[in-house]
């Protein structure tokens, strides 16, 4: 019996491995950080080939730190950040620009343009997204017609697209295999989530050759192996699935109507909705949750752009906190906010505003304000986005979530998820494992090949490590979310002429 499963998690600001066995205990972790690239105000880029080079080196760093070899590895399963756009040369392997970030904002005027409202609806039909430049449709049409000679030569097929676990999968595979998986392909807004393939119609949308675009797959499956030069020897690539999605699996949410929320860069709940795509009426997205055996499971979602990221800013642009870690004490050490609101727009916002003209806004400064009370907004509106989504959610529902369980760096943070708990009203569940995206993404590889051999053995290796209930008088609890919603109104709209 094979050992472990190598779970590759590559995302939005670093690239990291971690090995499992078959408790779903991580036995070996490694992460190394890379370059963001910031062109001009709200444009976010990544160098892919860093992208790759990072996480090849951190999974080669993962195994050398227990001694363990190529044949220990029963499966890779990859998760990945979504959207984010790589373009490249099928004969050289080298992007014809850099990747463009699900962040980056560069395509709000081109998506106003065509925005007509038989396209938006056409979009929302087939996609079960909105016209936003959050998605990658819009990514690659940018650098089609941006990037000299890159049209010519994507029509000659000479150019191919992928998302990040498509890049990734054709590199450690020598440029043998170009697919990619249902959920990552859901976020491109050129897949019909009803048939599982591209579509036509929006791929004469955005003027994007179909040659281009990589073979949709299954979640759970055998895609090819790895080069022998990647590890030593032929590892099977088995499994992948977006980081939202691959979380949603990794919390055991097998079940229509059980959801989760992520905290990471951005934010994201994810609801469970079956067999069934539901439409939302209140600026969520349907999207694909994952196929496995033939079976398609269709999830509800709420995006936030910047969650965990807010606290990045804190500590690497404005300098005020040496580490994010200690943002639980600084925000602990005071009182309340002292009526300071952070809203973090640097991006615009997502569901359910879905506003890519708004931008970052503190609201409620005073000569009294401290450093620890604008850390505890900027925590805090991590919150109350996450409220937002919530609200949304059961007003779709008719009912509030059936659960509500966490995962993501930040959920370490006691005073956030305390604080959680309170602006829900409901009570906030912990797994032990809060790396549960890259525990989604090997178990998806591990069921592949036999190294799980059902999801009610996965079921066995779930464990809690605490629940926050809420403590907060209600009266309180709705005057802070009225004014956190007046905050987030000033914010709108900030950069339309």
């Amino acid at each position: 019996m094979k050992q472990y499963v190598m779970a590759i998690d590559q995302g939005t600001t670093s690239s990291r491995c971690v090995l499992y066995n078959k408790k779903g205990a991580m036995v070996s972790m490694a992460q190394k950080e890379f370059t963001q690239i910031y062109p001009q105000p709200g444009w976010v880029e990544h160098n892919a080939e860093e992208i790759w080079e990072t996480q090849l080196f951190v999974c080669r760093e993962a195994l050398a730190k227990i001694g363990a070899f190529w044949d220990d590895i029963a499966a890779i399963g990859i998760t990945n950040q979504r959207e984010t756009t790589i373009v490249w040369d099928k004969t050289t392997g080298k992007p014809v620009y850099n990747a463009i970030v699900w962040q980056c904002r560069r395509t709000a005027e081109f998506c106003n343009e065509i925005g007509t409202e038989e396209v938006r609806n056409m979009i929302r039909e087939k996609t079960g997204l909105i016209l936003d430049p959050y998605f990658s449709g819009t990514k690659i049409h940018w650098i089609l017609d941006h990037v000299e000679g890159a049209r010519e030569r994507a029509e000659n097929g000479e150019l191919l697209f992928g998302t990040i676990e498509t890049w990734l999968i054709w590199n450690l595979t020598g440029g043998r295999v170009h697919v990619t998986d249902h959920s990552n392909a859901a976020r491109t807004m050129l897949f019909n989530i009803h048939t599982l393939q591209w579509d036509e119609d929006l791929l004469q949308l955005l003027d994007i050759p179909a040659c281009m675009l990589p073979q949709p797959v299954e979640n759970s499956a055998v895609y090819g192996e790895t080069e022998d030069a990647m590890f030593g020897g032929p590892v099977p690539i088995a499994g992948a699935a977006g980081d939202q999605q691959a979380a949603l699996f990794g919390q055991l949410c097998f079940e229509e109507q059980e959801g989760k929320m992520t905290y990471g860069t951005g934010g994201f709940m994810l609801l469970n909705t079956g067999d069934r795509v539901i439409t939302s009426e209140n600026g969520l997205l349907s999207t694909v949750g994952w196929t496995l055996q033939g079976k398609t499971s269709y999830a509800m979602e709420g995006s936030i752009f910047v969650e965990g990221a807010v606290i990045q800013w804190l500590r690497d642009e404005l300098g005020i906190l040496k580490s994010a870690g200690e943002s639980e004490e600084l925000a602990a050490s005071v009182e309340d906010n002292a009526g300071v609101y952070l809203v973090p727009a640097f991006t615009g916002l997502g569901a359910p505003h879905w506003d890519p003209f708004a931008r970052g806004t503190i609201c409620g400064l005073t000569r009294g304000t401290k450093r620890a009370h604008i850390v505890r907004a900027a925590l805090e509106s991590m919150a109350y986005q996450t409220v937002d989504l919530s609200a949304a959610m059961k007003e779709d529902l008719g009912h509030p979530l059936k659960t509500f369980k966490v995962d993501g760096g930040a959920c370490a943070n006691d005073f956030l998820m305390q604080f959680q708990a309170d602006m829900l009203d409901t009570a906030v569940v912990r797994p032990a494992v809060v790396e549960t995206t890259s525990l989604g993404a090997a178990y998806l590889a591990g069921l592949a090949v036999g190294y799980w051999d059902s999801l009610d053995e996965i079921k066995a290796n779930e464990q809690f490590d605490r629940v926050f209930q809420p403590q907060m008088e209600e009266q309180k609890r709705r005057k802070m979310i009225e004014d956190w919603h007046e905050a987030v109104r000033r914010s709108g709209g900030w950069i339309r002429e």
